[in-house]
């Protein structure tokens, strides 16, 4: 049998990804490794820890026993070698990390160099998708999303900034269109639709006036499911657009966009990074999440 480690590893690892090739594919090993051990660890402890199925795969009631304990017990192993190594030791490890496209390349890759010349034996791979990840069941160690965290029972939800919504538009879509002054003027005016991975429909643009939050539905031509092209359609004249702050700051500067309905503000949206619950930080994770707080917080977000 291989290390008891290894196996209790792998174990919670499978009962994490609900399955063995998927568990495989995060731990780099082949599917029937994978499978061989599960069935040795439980004959090793002389019971069935999990209940397979074509189509599931669920823990059994001595599975569920077992699983927190290895949780228990990998958790101690890496704090117990983490201290022995001490801070003078570099931090060595890999990560996985999920973000959307936007994030990626005007906040993280651009500060990216710093890191790895700071911690050069921490490798990061990053997945980019403007849909929502399933951490556990992807292998993920964290992902890094714009917008208000769903309630979760499994993450927990660190957050690195706040950023604000701007209505923009081109300036010939403006020379033709004519430039909103109120919100009731939106009603004259079309928008580019963005198609929300988690919900398949555009969302309502939300303002604050006199105190009161205000809902408006826009009448959309051409809509989109990607972020960038999302921008790319505004800068193209489609319509209005509503952007983070983040994606659209050059692009006005620029010349290229247009802020629009300056004095009709919406609620700030945080930035947040998630991971896990249970999943034990190692000191990679912890090291990335520490400078993704010191460069998300350097962005100026209102």
């Amino acid at each position: 049998m291989v290390d008891r480690l290894q196996a209790m590893e792998i174990f919670t690892r499978v009962v994490e990804a609900h399955g063995f090739k998927k568990a495989a594919g995060t731990l780099s090993l082949p599917p029937a490794t994978v499978t061989k051990t599960i069935k040795d660890l439980e004959a090793h402890l002389g019971t069935r820890l999990l209940n397979r199925t074509t189509r599931a795969l669920s823990l059994t009631d001595a599975g569920q026993r077992y699983y927190e304990s290895c949780k228990l017990i990998l958790h101690e192993v890496q704090s117990a070698e983490e201290a022995i190594a001490g801070p003078e030791r570099e931090v060595r490890g890999s990560i996985r990390v999920s973000t959307t496209p936007s994030l990626a390349s005007r906040i993280i890759i651009p500060a990216l160099p710093q890191f790895t010349a700071r911690h050069p034996h921490i490798e990061v791979g990053l997945r980019l998708s403007d849909s929502v990840s399933d951490l556990v069941q992807e292998g993920l160690d964290c992902v890094i999303r714009a917008g208000e965290p769903q309630p979760s029972a499994t993450l927990v939800a660190r957050r690195l900034t706040t950023f604000r919504w701007l209505i923009c538009a081109s300036p010939a879509y403006l020379a033709n269109h004519g430039e909103p002054m109120s919100l009731e003027d939106l009603r004259q005016h079309h928008a580019v639709g963005y198609t929300s991975s988690r919900t398949g429909r555009s969302s309502e643009w939300v303002f604050r006036e006199a105190g009161q939050l205000h809902a408006i539905a826009m009448s959309e031509q051409v809509s989109v499911d990607d972020t960038e092209a999302y921008v790319a359609s505004g800068v193209a004249g489609l319509g209005l657009i509503r952007s983070a702050d983040y994606m659209v700051h050059a692009l006005i500067a620029e010349g290229r966009l247009k802020q629009v309905l300056q004095d009709h503000t919406a609620p700030a949206e945080p930035i947040s990074l998630l991971y896990p619950q249970s999943r034990y930080r190692s000191a990679a994770l912890r090291t990335f999440v520490d400078w993704c707080v010191q460069i998300f917080s350097g962005q100026g977000a209102a």
